[in-house]
């Protein structure tokens, strides 16, 4: 690991090679995340995407939980009008817009909100004992940061109806399987197997991995003409771009491309 970035309460921050960490740091309430966790989260993100140094950035728990939930002491006897006007969901839409890619490495529990936020970023690498679920059937409601929309599109309807309404849990393999985890790996070395990707990702061509995590998102939003039309847009827009002529030209000369995200 290298250089701290900024001082926080409930998350740890340092960016290693050209990667941004972020490790959620409530080992006692198994990483639960309450409001003032979400805040840091999003004000890291939000401060790595300005480093230059970082192109990829990694959010990760510890090796027993990931997160394994929202903190429920928070919610417990809150009224639907005190939800409503904390609107604490709203911070998971700052993490939406982070426009570097964010990998979610994922060991142990991985529950409620915990699941969301993995979901929440562009890939995940679990460890193998990593378990995944949306519980909140048994709490008597549902989830509320997208678990129902993005466990529908990563698992399709009828996985999803079946974790969402009995509450059971996915395992790192069948989470895998599925299609919601990108790789499964050993516990013991899953956050380097998470940083190990993250740096290959920052190795390359800054704005094409920009683009091309755009133009994926906008598969899940769009019909496949719009998301056809906006992909052919921005293909031919890197090629008013320094990357896409070194990019070529190197492969050309048959030579190691120099990127410098212009």
């Amino acid at each position: 690991m290298e250089d701290d970035v900024m001082d926080y309460t409930l998350i740890l921050t340092s960016v290693n090679e050209h990667a941004g960490l972020i490790q959620i740091n409530r080992p006692q309430q198994l990483n639960a995340l309450n409001a003032v966790v979400m805040e840091e989260l999003a004000m890291a993100l939000e401060e790595l995407e300005h480093d230059e140094r970082v192109g990829c950035c990694v959010i990760t728990g510890n090796q027993r939980a990931f997160a394994a939930g929202a903190d429920i002491k928070e919610m417990a006897e809150a009224t639907a009008v005190e939800m409503l006007q904390r609107d604490s969901i709203a911070r998971w839409d700052r993490i939406k817009k982070i426009k570097k890619p964010v990998i979610a490495a994922v060991s142990g529990f991985c529950l409620g909100g915990g699941c969301e936020l993995a979901m929440a970023c562009d890939l995940i690498v679990a460890s193998e004992s990593a378990q995944f679920g949306q519980p909140e059937i048994n709490l008597g409601v549902i989830p509320g940061a997208g678990g129902t929309q993005r466990l529908t599109r990563a698992l399709g309807k009828s996985k999803a109806m079946e974790m969402i309404l009995s509450g059971r849990y996915l395992t790192a393999r069948e989470a895998e399987q599925f299609g919601l985890a990108a790789r499964v790996v050993p516990v013991e070395v899953y956050l380097d197997e998470a940083l190990k990707l993250a740096n290959e990702i920052a190795a390359r061509p800054p704005l094409a991995v920009r683009f091309a995590k755009e133009a994926i998102n906008k598969a899940f939003e769009a019909s496949l003409s719009e998301g056809l039309e906006f992909e052919r847009r921005l293909f031919y827009f890197l090629f008013t771009t320094e990357d896409q002529k070194e990019g070529m030209r190197a492969f050309v000369e048959k030579r190691k491309a120099e990127w410098k995200g212009k």
